[in-house]
């Protein structure tokens, strides 16, 4: 941020000695702290985002919305008043204060509105922002009618249309966050990519350029590039044109204006940034301030050219402006750490000792407090980011980027550490002593150490190993090499290789067969073509590891001795036909066939790595009078009263896959929608908004379809790659239990595995009762090891059995996840009680027949409607009460009763079969 300057060798000064509402060098806590405790919060929510509503979106805005925009409006008017030079007084500290309150505010309420859940807050918060930041704006221009005439007055143009942008951003925002039940798509997207753009290039962008033409050789200590002025006023109406097609184009919803806009503004961009590098040639960066705030630019220039590819490759018409809702979120992250939270440091770095001040040794000795392991702390981030962008494995881009939220974070203390030295320095100068730390420098300071460097790259290494540790075959690491293993007999190697190209893809491998010679040694060169899902390929003792989309892996099946098979790993993938099959000519025992003939492909049986292959087995052994570990709350919350006529409802999804206890004693590795037993269940009423951010976290490809909405398929339902998210967006238009499910192939596998939950929307006028539980009924497919024991410790945890699935053989029948487990943790009720029970069979395979046992239904709703309510039916009949309440697998309703005395109901599906098979709890009722 641009300093004063001497005309006479262009050479920076230093900032104002001026009194104005920003230059006094003394503390002034409205100024001082919000920006830090703002990135403060945003730490504190990535170290817990798993339990924060809306954490992606709050720790995006705690960046941009709390502390960038802040500082911004803050040093933009340090900085305009040392270059216009206007006289200020006390009175325009006071309208500062009134301003940077106005928006710590209006921030304050956004940023709890959103999560909360609270649209009257989230529009309120938004037009104070808009508020505070065109006063702000008008302030700057009012200055720049009456300052004198000087140099880089550019600046401050830039400023004040940087703070016009943010006005209009700020009102799509509150817009976005406040409109009842939410704007539908496509104006949804549209919106939220005018609001991005105004915000991110508009009201950040601007300021950012405009500072640094000043800002970036105070920094380096550095002559002014003679043209930097007449650049950055040359520059200025294409990033103007830029910011304005952006916005305007998204609105109207025309692409072509909207690519024109991104494209203008990489243009000024490029011509502004010819004014950084004649101060770059001179003097590289030497401190941790023109260093974080050069790591920052490239960043920028990732974000411009993400956001353009976005642009360039959407859907045409409507169906492409609500793709942009997921899309944007990535580039938003970007933004915020790699240019927000970097170039804040840097700026920080370098104004933090110039305002607490206290003489030249005490802003050295504050200074150099910023630079301790600058190199390390630098290196830690930028591959943090690195490795969050890039298509790394999931837990690879978990710990790494980690390392970088470390080297993010390490800033904090540091700005507690500078205080306290300039405030020994202050004690240090009164008392006529030396500075410790303040000498001046005869030699020229050193930033990059290459022990920092080895020790960082050395610290996200191990980062990465562990990552890989974690999930092995997901990075692609096994046994590459080997013999084909085959029934035939050995034969004599014949010299030759042959390599064949194949493509994963669609559940197939293309081709999906190769003939070759007995003798020759067998290459596959496997890549994944498919455009979602991960797939690998085992052949013999050779593996591909597992392949993201688009990754590609060589699998050496060595010498080839007889006829064999690989397929995909991939839990239920090789039923779903992906086999690769090696037929040979010139076996021992002759003839050209592959291994298991034409059964292999017929149902893929025999053993292999995961057990999937193997015949369905009778039930398992578990261990006897074995307790349960842990327990699902059953209990649904009722519905906070309604505020309009709708609300938004948002909600982030995490997909993965952990040992779960899916009986007692009875572990199995489970795919799961956030780490449970069985999905979230998601409440709510009709006309609400849901707006699920789906985030997969797993090892393989992941989806999720919810019946409750009515919306197209192709896009919110599609499969994601592991490390990447979607938004599925959708309106609850009508009364139900409804299932959720993941919907990648094969579908009975993902749901079997666990990823299923339910939707409860109330139907109107529905009355309150004194207790309400949710029993969502699903199967578990167990794999059994040589004993016939199923595994009785989470180490030990298979996946689902493939084969029992097909042949409809479960092992337990559940009630959210966990078989018997309400027997150990009953329901509560008290006599009189009015109880409700909404129930949800997502199957896959088994229906359900609800029956509280000594217990009569009066009330009765299936599949949106009632056929029995308060004892009268749909024709008036009065007197009628129900026994069971049946349902196929995706259907939902509920079922309510009172019981007439204390004692233990048991609550069953009435097949009972799957009732002694686990699909089975117990009422406790007490006077």
């Amino acid at each position: 941020m641009p300093a004063s300057l001497d005309s006479r060798d262009r050479r920076p000064v230093g900032p104002p000695r001026t009194a104005s509402p920003g230059s006094r060098r003394r503390r002034w806590p409205l100024r001082d702290y919000p920006s830090v405790f703002w990135l403060a919060a945003a730490a504190g929510v990535a170290l817990v985002h798993r339990f924060v509503p809306e954490s992606l979106w709050l720790m995006i805005h705690l960046v941009l919305l709390g502390a960038l925009t802040h500082a911004i409006l803050v040093w933009s008017r340090y900085f305009a008043d040392a270059l216009l030079k206007v006289p200020t007084t006390e009175a325009d500290r006071a309208r500062q204060s009134a301003r940077i309150l106005t928006l710590l505010l209006g921030s304050s309420l956004v940023l709890v509105g959103v999560p909360a859940g609270l649209p009257p807050a989230v529009g309120l918060g938004a037009g104070l922002v808009a508020v505070a930041v065109l006063w702000h704006g008008i302030t700057l221009w009012r200055m720049l009618a009456g300052g004198l005439p000087g140099r880089f007055r550019i600046t401050v143009h830039y400023y004040v249309a940087a703070s016009a942008a943010l006005g209009v951003g700020a009102l799509l925002g509150g817009l976005l966050g406040s409109t009842p039940g939410g704007v539908p798509d496509p104006a949804h997207g549209r919106l939220l990519l005018a609001h991005a753009s105004a915000n991110l290039l508009g009201w950040v962008g601007l300021t950012i350029l405009g500072t640094l033409v000043t800002f970036w050789p105070t920094l380096l200590h550095a002559r002014i590039d003679p043209r930097a002025e007449t650049l950055a006023r040359q520059a200025l109406p294409a990033l103007l044109v830029g910011v304005s097609g952006l916005v305007g184009g998204a609105l109207a919803g025309t692409r072509v204006v909207a690519l024109v806009g991104i494209l203008a503004y990489v243009v000024g961009v490029c011509w502004w940034g010819r004014a950084l590098l004649v101060p770059l040639r001179a003097r590289p960066p030497r401190s941790f301030a023109a260093a974080s705030v050069a790591a920052s630019l490239p960043w920028g220039m990732v974000a411009l050219g993400w956001l353009g590819w976005i642009l360039a490759t959407m859907r045409p018409g409507d169906a492409g402006w609500a793709d942009v809702v997921a899309h944007l979120t990535p580039v938003a992250g970007v933004a915020a750490a790699g240019v927000g939270v970097q170039i804040l440091c840097g700026a920080l770095a370098h104004l933090v000792p110039t305002v607490l001040g206290g003489g030249p040794a005490v802003v050295r000795a504050t200074g150099r407090v910023f630079d301790r392991q600058a190199a390390a702390r630098l290196v830690l981030v930028n591959t943090g980011l690195l490795f969050l962008v890039l298509p790394v494995p999931s837990w690879v881009s978990v710990t790494t980027s980690l390392l970088g939220l470390v080297g993010l974070v390490w800033f904090l203390p540091l700005v507690v550490a500078a205080v306290r030295v300039n405030r020994r320095g202050r004690e240090a100068v009164a008392a006529g002593e030396p500075v410790d730390g303040g000498a001046v420098d005869t030699e020229v300071p050193r930033l990059w150490s290459a022990g920092q460097v080895v020790a960082a790259l050395s610290a996200v290494g191990v980062a990465v190993v562990v990552g890989v540790g974690v999930d092995p075959a997901a990075a692609g690491f096994a046994a590459t090499g080997g013999t084909a293993q085959t029934d035939a007999q050995p034969v004599a190697p014949t010299g030759r290789t042959v390599r064949v190209a194949v493509s994963a893809e669609d559940m197939r491998f293309t081709p999906a067969s190769v003939t070759v010679a007995a003798g020759d040694r067998l290459v596959v060169d496997l890549v994944n073509d498919d455009p979602a899902q991960v797939h690998d390929l085992v052949l013999g003792e050779a593996t591909s590891g597992r392949l993201a989309p688009g990754e590609r892996a060589e699998v050496d099946a060595g010498v080839v001795s007889g006829p064999t098979s690989g397929w995909c790993s991939i839990a239920g993938h090789r039923q779903m036909g992906m086999v690769f099959d090696v037929l040979v000519t010139g076996a021992p025992g002759g003839g050209e066939t592959a291994a298991g003939g034409a059964g292999a492909h017929a149902g893929h049986e025999g053993g292999d790595m995961t057990g999937m292959g193997t015949a369905p087995s009778a039930a398992v052994r578990t261990v006897p009078d074995a307790r349960l570990t842990t327990h699902v709350d059953p209990v649904l919350a009722p519905l906070p009263p309604r505020r309009g006529a709708s609300m938004v409802r948002r909600i982030t999804m995490r997909a993965t896959e952990v040992p779960l206890e899916v009986a007692p004693g009875v572990w199995q590795t489970r795919w799961t929608f956030d780490g449970g037993h069985v999905g979230p269940t998601l409440h709510g009423r009709v006309g609400d908004v849901f707006e699920i951010t789906l985030v997969n976290d797993g090892t393989m490809g992941h989806s999720i379809d919810f019946h409750a909405g009515a919306l197209a398929p192709d896009r919110p339902m599609r499969t994601i790659p592991p490390g990447q998210s979607l938004v599925y967006r959708f309106t609850a238009g009508r009364a139900g239990a409804w299932m959720y499910h993941c919907s990648t192939h094969p579908m009975s596998h993902h749901i079997a595995a666990g990823m299923a939950g339910a939707v409860i929307i109330e139907p109107d006028g529905l009355p309150r009762v004194d207790r309400s539980y949710v029993l969502v009924q699903s199967e578990a497919y167990v794999i059994a090891g040589g004993d016939g024991r199923a595994a009785a410790r989470p180490e030990d945890a298979q996946p689902v059995d493939a084969a029992k699935i097909a042949a409809r053989r479960h092992d337990f029948v559940m009630f959210n996840g966990i078989a018997n487990q309400y027997d150990e943790f009953p329901l509560q009720a008290k006599v009189g009680e009015r109880v409700r029970i909404w129930s949800v069979d997502t199957g896959p395979n088994v229906p359900s027949s609800l029956h509280v046992v000594g217990g009569q239904f009066d009330t009765v709703y299936a599949e949106g409607g009632y056929h029995l309510k308060s004892g009268k039916d749909p024709f008036g009949t009065t007197g009628g009460g129900s026994q069971a309440l049946a349902l196929q697998p995706a259907q939902g309703g509920f079922v309510e009763l009172s019981f007439p005395e204390a004692g233990r109901y048991p609550v069953v599906s009435h097949v009972m079969s799957d009732a002694e098979s686990g699909a089975h709890g117990v009422v406790e009722v007490t006077d």
